[in-house]
Order: C-alpha cells, then structure tokens, then sequence
C-alpha cells in the first residue's frame, strides 16, 4: 500500500530519461537490469540538486557529478554562492524498498571522502592515484573563487546511516566537515513530496529591485500589535517585472500559504483584465487599477545606498505571497512568454503595483503554532473579497495540513487540499492521478464514516467547506487511517460498479446488489467502516475492505426489501392509483431515498438487527 519507493523510482526514471540521447549511460536497454540500476543511481543524485538547489535542466546539474573511477568517494558537489557553501555528496541508492528503507551505508564508505584532501589542493588519493578530471575541475572552480575565506565546506549523505552516529562523530568520519544524513524518510519528506507538488525549490531571501525616481517620499512602515504577537507592515511600490520574475522562478514554492496554487490560478477573466492592464497600456494605469500583493516575511530589509542611482534592493526573508496570487501568476505568464518569444521587455517598463509585506517579529518569540493561526487568518481575511471558493479558503487549515502529511508518510496517497497543487508531479508523470484523493469526495467520506450518509451524497462543495461544517466533519486527524480505509472502500465499490457497465439488463448490478452501487455508495462505506481495525496492517486495506463489502452487499437487495415496508420511507416507496382506470403502481424513488432523511437511522437500526 505504502508506495512512496515506486514512485521514487518512477521519478527517477523521468529524471534519467530527460538526459539527452548522447549520454548512452542514462539509456540503457530495458533488459539491462544492472545497468538500469546504476542510471537510476546517477539520477537519485540529479534529484536531489533538482530539489535542493533548483537545478532545472538535466546537463547543468550533470555538471556537478563526479561519480566515476578516482572520484576521492565524491559523488557530486554544488558551490552555492548565496550561502558561501560548498557541498560535497556521498550517495547510495538501494534497489529494492527493503533495502533503501532498511540498509545503512558502510562507514567506510563515508571514511572515503577525499574532502580535505580535495580542499588542500591534493591532487591524488593517499594512495597515490590522479583524481579524475571533474574532481581536478572542481579544484580549479575552488581556486577562482575570491572570497573563498569566506565559504564553509559540508559533506551531505543521500543515505541512510546507523542512529547512534552523532552529528559530532559523523563531523569526524567526514574529515572535521559538518555533515547532514537525507536517509529514506528524509528523502520522501525533503525531495520527493516537494518534487510532486512544485514546491521543491525554496527560496530564503528574495532581493527586489526598487525604483526611486518617481517616489516622493519613502515606504510606509507601520507596527501593529495582535493577539499573538508584534507584525510590521511596509508598503511599497514595486516594478512589475520583478514580481512577474518571483512567481515565474518560484511558482508554488512561494505560495504555500495561499489558498490557490499555481496551475490553480489559471483560466481567469480576471487574468485577462490583469493582462491587457499590461499590454495595452505604455503608462502605469496598473498602479491604480491592482489591488496589489501582500507578502509574509521574517525579515525585511530595504537598502538604498546600492551604488546605483535612484535604485534600492529590498531583502525579503522567507518570503510567501498570500493574497494577489492572481496578479503575480498573470504577470509571469506574461514574462514566460517574453522568453519564449525572444521579446523584450517593453511592456513592464515603467509599470508598478503596490506590494504589502507582513513581517513576523524575531523579539516576540512567536511560536510556530501561534505563527500559523495568524497566517491562517489574515490568509483568510485577505482573500475574502476575491472569488475563491469555499474549499479554497479552507485550504490551509491545520487539519487539512495535517491529513494530507500523515496520509502520504503512511499511506503514499496524495491528498489534494489545493486544487492542482499536484499539477507538476501528473505533467511530469511523477505519479498518476489515481494517487490524487478528492477533497470533496474524502469529505463526502468522512461524513459517510460519521454515520450521515445522507449528506455524503447530498451536500455540496460549497456546503461541505463552510467554516461551520466543515469543522463538524473534520474534527481529529487522528482518525485518518480509518478514513483512508473508508475511501479504499468506496474505490473498491466503483471497481465493482465497472463490472456491470456493458450488461444492459444489469447496469450497476440491480439484480445482485440492489441501488447499493448506483445511489448508495456512502451507505455502503459508512456500514464498512465500523469494521475498521486500528492496528490493521496497511498492506491488508484492500482485502479486509472487500471481504466486508461481499458480506454487505449480499445481504443489500433484502435490506431494500426491508426499507420500502416502512411507513417512515413513505414518501419514496408507495402505490399511486390511477383514479380513471384504478391500475395500481408502485413508486420506487431510491435516487430520493439515498440522500433523504430516514437513511442514516434505517442503515443504523437494520445492520445493528442483521448484526444481533
């Protein structure tokens, strides 16, 4: 059930095979088993500089490999600049789930990484052998660098690696290097999950260029005070380009705290409107037609003395855009397609909007928890004149943060609390969309597994994320693998139904099972998982879920024998005379029944009965 490994390994082979034709070791033949194994471990490397550094194109981050005879038990490197730190990477891929979550590296192995050798300048291995050319090119990137006094060196391990080695005694098998372990959990928390919803490449301090020759006075810089501690507001007009640039770069990364993602903010009219604000306009109306975008911070810092006239940078720490996602997704379209089109950037020139950016205060020691409810509720506040729907605006409620981490470290399934914040990973064949869970079905679910069947089929989307009940629904995470149970289950109905589609005389399998797989679904899942076990092994979902619903539905067509004799179903089952001709018909409305009011308590009292 767990599946996390398959799909490692799926996005693995995506990875190799975006290598150009010309780099044979990245295409072997499907019968070359070894070699398929050795590419996919070459690539578990490219993942991780995909993720971690956001190397987007597959023969930059093959720069950065050195795997390879003489390799001084380096196995790829990365100079970041930002941070003044070089990585050195020790990786080892395991072919099977077992091993890749079971096995630990062999200290030896990290032992073998020449990483003081490398930064002295030793040219060959204590054994006296040349390193290759890539490990002799990344010396030579060392020696150009200026300030190189300033850059640390940290080994990182793509492994996993004994728990009673300490960061301490791991510094030592590394050389005196500080080292960081992405052993398997970390791998599916850190790079996997993050590469499938698009939030893979994070940014820590995001540097915006200021116009100042049309300003006439400073930002506005504003404190306010609120029940969980002290915010700063600056307000500022910034360049168009640089906001179309942000959101082009960082796409979902930078809007996890808005209620829409990325590929959810598409196929707008108000996309249009923003778009021909830019377009058709050579004078900066955009300025006063936007609302503007409100940004969450850290930290910001506004410099003005940069050596460039009438220009300041700003420094946003951690920065997230919680409202305005509409106008920032529309100005990067917009540059992707300058980009794409070879085009200049006329048409941001001169053209700004307002940007409002929140800033958590360090001196309050906010804590993390009380740092979310304020998130959550000026996310809310923000976005609640813009046309969002319900569902949206429930978004990044706790719960639902909650039950979509624990459904995917468990289960390996993919809850879409935002709408097509999963986009990337089905683009890119990551994973396939039946790994997607619904969130109007799981709340449909949920319900179901409550009891209230009846409004499992009968709300709407719109009823089911109102505030108000939707915190009746969803009331404990905890409860999630029976509700993962529960949507195995009614999965397991509609692979049922699919058997009955070509018989015309039996479409959803009346004569066998009743209206059970037609209108009652959720009748059925609510009735199913009462028999949920707690300590139930994931591996057996599947097989406990259909042994119970063989025994429910064989005893459905009785159960519809049973609801249409009592008088409190009256009103869906009774005989209409014909007062002309006295003929006597019988009305069957399930369609009604199934989403009516006597539902939920004859499912109740009839299953206790059968029970009993």
């Amino acid at each position: 059930m767990n599946n996390k490994y398959n799909i490692l390994v799926n996005v693995l082979d995506t990875l190799r095979n975006e290598a150009p034709e010309g780099h044979k070791r990245y295409h072997p033949l499907e019968i070359e088993t070894e070699k398929i194994n050795q590419a996919r471990s070459r690539s578990y490397i490219h993942l991780f500089l995909k993720v971690k550094f956001g190397l987007l194109d597959f023969l930059e981050r093959e720069e950065f490999l050195t795997d390879d005879p003489n390799d001084g038990g380096i196995d790829a490197y990365y100079i970041e600049k930002d941070t003044k730190t070089i990585f050195f990477i020790q990786s080892k891929f395991r072919i099977t789930q077992k091993n890749f979550e079971t096995k630990d590296i062999a200290l030896e192995e990290i032992l073998s990484m020449d990483i003081d050798r490398i930064t002295d300048g030793d040219k060959e291995s204590e054994n006296g052998q040349q390193y290759n050319n890539k490990i002799l090119n990344l010396m030579d990137k060392i020696i150009k660098i200026d300030d190189i006094g300033k850059y640390t060196y940290k080994a990182i391990i793509l492994a996993n690696l004994k728990e009673e080695i300490k960061p301490s005694q791991l510094k030592k098998l590394t050389g005196g290097f500080a080292g960081e372990v992405y052993n398997f959990d970390k791998c599916y928390q850190e790079l996997l999950f993050p590469l499938i919803t698009g939030t893979f490449y994070n940014v820590s301090e995001l540097f915006i260029s200021l116009n100042l020759s049309r300003k006439t006075s400073d930002e506005i810089s504003y404190s306010v005070n609120t029940e969980y501690g002290t915010c700063d507001i600056t307000v500022v007009f910034v360049p168009i380009l640089e906001i179309a640039k942000i959101m082009y770069k960082y796409k979902n990364s930078i809007l996890k705290f808005n209620p829409r993602s990325y590929l959810d903010l598409k196929g707008n009219t108000v996309n249009k409107a923003i778009s021909d604000t830019v377009k058709k306009n050579k004078t900066n109306e955009f300025a006063l037609f936007n609302n503007g975008i409100t940004m969450l911070s850290d930290n910001t810092d506004i410099n003005k003395k940069i050596g460039k006239k009438e220009q300041a940078q700003m420094i946003v720490v951690n920065p997230q855009i919680i409202n305005g996602g509409q106008t920032a997704y529309t100005l990067s379209k917009l540059y992707e397609d300058t980009l794409k089109n070879g085009d200049q950037n006329d048409i941001f020139s001169n053209k700004e909007v307002i940007l409002k950016i929140i800033t958590f205060s360090q001196d309050d020691n906010m804590s993390e928890k009380k740092k979310r409810k304020l998130i959550e509720e000026v996310s809310k506040a923000t976005n609640q004149q813009s046309p969002v729907v319900e569902a949206d605006r429930r978004s990044n409620d706790e719960i639902q943060i909650d039950l979509q981490e624990k459904i995917y470290n468990t289960f390996g399934y993919f809850y879409e609390r935002k709408k097509g914040e999963f986009g990337d990973g089905l683009y890119n064949k990551y994973i396939d969309r039946n790994k997607i869970i619904d969130r109007v079905q799981f709340l449909r679910i949920c319900l179901a597994v409550k009891g209230d069947v009846s409004n499992a089929r009968r709300a709407g989307e719109t009823v089911l994320f109102k505030n108000d009940k939707f915190k009746q629904i969803l009331t404990d995470s905890n409860k999630y693998k029976q509700y993962f149970f529960a949507y195995i289950t009614i999965r397991n109905l509609s692979k049922i139904q699919g058997k009955f589609k070509d018989q015309e005389n039996n479409r959803d399998g009346i004569i066998n099972y009743g209206y059970s797989l037609r209108y009652g679904k959720y009748s059925v899942v609510s009735i199913v998982s009462q028999y949920f076990e707690e300590n139930l092994d994931i591996d057996q979902y599947e097989t406990k879920s259909n042994e119970i619903i063989e025994q429910i539905l064989n005893n459905w067509v009785i159960f519809e024998e049973y609801i249409i004799t009592e008088k409190h179903n009256s009103s869906y089952f009774r005989n209409i005379i014909n007062p002309e001709t006295e003929e006597v018909r019988r009305m069957l409305d399930y369609d009604g029944y199934y989403k009516g009011k006597t539902i939920n308590k004859d499912i109740l009292n009839y299953f206790k009965m059968v029970n009993k």
